[in-house]
């Protein structure tokens, strides 16, 4: 995770730096000032298009009591296709795009979820929470103000103990 951690904040930032002044060198200042606003500007308006109908979906496909077709991996590649679009670059711009333009999204979902099958059925999968808001406090414990439901608290707290764990099994088809 680290390694990824480690190219996401350094090496990403370097390639994108490169690109925009060799676009800007070639095409001027003030039209690459343009186009990276412009990017941010169309990739805000179509992470929100495409958020609220893989969003129309969801409701429509639960509403009808089935599951939906573009399951939460869907949805989380339109979030990172929005924040990538939104953040200054090219190569960021180019990928954000790739992940909103639904025949793409569909197949980058199918190797995510093949991924995440894979490491389920080996165990290699770790999953990490956090409880916080109005149910608990943080990773240290829980927050001032927080404790455990009582005549005096306005709201209740959820209690996680030791073997009150359930497996569960998911399918998307």
């Amino acid at each position: 995770m680290f390694k990824y951690l480690l190219l996401a904040f350094t090496v990403v930032p370097f390639i994108e730096l490169y690109l925009l002044l060799a676009i800007g060198r070639e095409v001027g200042f003030w039209p690459t000032v343009g186009g990276v606003l412009l990017t941010g500007l169309v990739g805000a308006w179509l992470a929100k298009k495409e958020g609220l109908r893989v969003l129309r979906r969801w409701q429509e496909s639960l509403a009808q009591g089935r599951m939906p077709e573009e399951g939460l991996v869907g949805g989380v590649l339109v979030l990172v296709g929005g924040v990538l679009l939104v953040s200054p670059g090219v190569l960021t711009d180019v990928v954000g795009l790739f992940l909103l333009f639904p025949p793409t999204r569909k197949l980058v979902a199918a190797v995510v979820r093949r991924r995440l099958e894979r490491r389920m059925a080996a165990g290699t999968l770790r999953v990490t929470s956090f409880q916080s808001g109005p149910f608990g406090g943080g990773p240290f414990g829980p927050t001032p103000g927080n404790e455990p439901f009582s005549p005096h608290s306005s709201r209740p707290r959820m209690e996680r103990r030791p073997g009150n764990e359930t497996d569960a099994e998911f399918s998307e088809d």
